[in-house]
């Protein structure tokens, strides 16, 4: 099987002084992976290791960069799935960790869990030797500015992140490997000013991600209530039942558009390693190996 690799970062309406940061952050992360799959790393790690390398980048909502919840705090989600086992794990509003993807996939190992939240969820990062980061190294200036300036609005509401000039970059990788095994991941520092404890669709199986060996995989960005509605991911990968890659992302997104009234995006892959993509945002950024395994990475325009 010809390996094949897809991030997003994020589906928002990004100003144009962002774009060039967006395009470079999207193609790091698949000229540093893709050449290792090509050399059998599995779609699982290819996965967890390029969001690894959007989390590090404070261009994104997902590590550093993330977005300050109304206290002023960093709460963090993430997911990752195996399409092999249709195994996965999902942690929820941790602090403190610059991987939280790595959480994730500690828990898909775990015994007795697949979702660990807050508090627990930090000890068990500790018990898999974890160390917490200083808050300050997941703060940018960027997003405290922001915070200092909708704190106190009233009238900001989340859902206009994605309509407007507000960044969301939720980040996000699909990937199948020389065995033809999918996977995906999702990470997110969730949406601005949010309620402290708020969790959207980022960690929730079938919603942020969905990986099947034998239907495809999906990772997903938006306004995270509305994705929930519809199970954005899962929604996507059903599609590929009838649809080709690219048409199954769009129907996807037709679908919540007319249910949920809701913004976002999607890429996948499917289990022939075909890439599909699609969003409803003024913009999405992404990035792709194309078969010569040069990369191809984006802003696309709605």
């Amino acid at each position: 099987m010809q390996p094949k690799l897809i991030v997003h970062g994020g589906a928002w309406d990004i100003p144009d002084a962002f774009v060039d940061d967006h395009v470079a952050g999207v193609r790091k992360a698949v000229e540093e992976i893709y050449p290792m799959m090509a050399d059998g790393m599995s779609a699982l790690d290819a996965v967890e290791k390029a969001v690894n390398i959007l989390e590090l980048d404070p261009t994104f909502d997902s590590g550093r960069g993330a977005f300050l919840n109304a206290k002023g705090d960093i709460e963090l989600d993430a997911f990752i799935m195996d399409g092999k086992k249709l195994d996965f794990g999902a942690v929820c509003a941790v602090a403190n960790l610059m991987h939280p993807v790595s959480l994730a996939r500690k828990v898909m190992g775990a015994k007795d869990f697949r979702i660990l939240a807050g508090d627990g969820a930090m000890q068990y990062a500790k018990e898999c030797g974890f160390e917490e980061v200083d808050p300050r190294e997941l703060l940018t200036e960027r997003e405290l500015v922001f915070y200092e300036k909708i704190k106190n609005d009233d009238e900001f509401s989340p859902i206009d992140a994605f309509s407007g000039p507000k960044p969301s970059d939720t980040v996000g990788a699909v990937a199948i490997d020389k065995d033809g095994n999918l996977a995906c991941a999702t990470s997110t520092g969730g949406t601005p000013r949010k309620h402290p404890g708020r969790i959207g669709d980022s960690p929730i199986i079938g919603s942020g991600g969905y990986a099947d060996n034998e239907l495809g995989a999906a990772s997903s960005t938006g306004y995270g209530e509305s994705l929930l509605r519809v199970m954005l991911c899962k929604t996507a990968c059903d599609f590929l039942r009838t649809n080709d890659c690219m048409n199954a992302a769009w129907d996807a997104m037709d679908v919540l558009q007319t249910r949920a009234q809701g913004y976002g995006g999607v890429i996948m892959i499917s289990p022939d390693g075909d890439y599909g993509f699609a969003h409803n945002t003024p913009r999405m950024a992404f990035a792709y190996a194309e078969d010569d395994g040069t990369v191809n990475a984006q802003i696309k325009i709605g």
